[in-house]
């Protein structure tokens, strides 16, 4: 049980760090616009996790280059 508990801070923590580094980028209110006009109904909280994810994807995939 403690361990979810700081699983969980942690999340927040890194969500919250996340969030910081993407000023002057797709925010998550733009993403939810962007995604409800095509159809697909997101809120805040899952527009967000999505932004994380496709950030995370694209450094995998930078990274991955830039070794090769």
């Amino acid at each position: 049980m403690k361990a979810r508990k700081g699983l969980l801070l942690f999340n927040q923590m890194m969500m919250e760090n996340e969030e910081e580094k993407m000023r002057g980028k797709i925010t998550p209110e733009k993403a939810m616009k962007m995604l409800n006009s095509e159809g697909m109904n997101v809120t805040i909280e899952e527009a967000t996790e999505i932004l994380l994810f496709l950030r995370k994807l694209a450094h995998a995939v930078v990274s991955k280059f830039l070794e090769s």
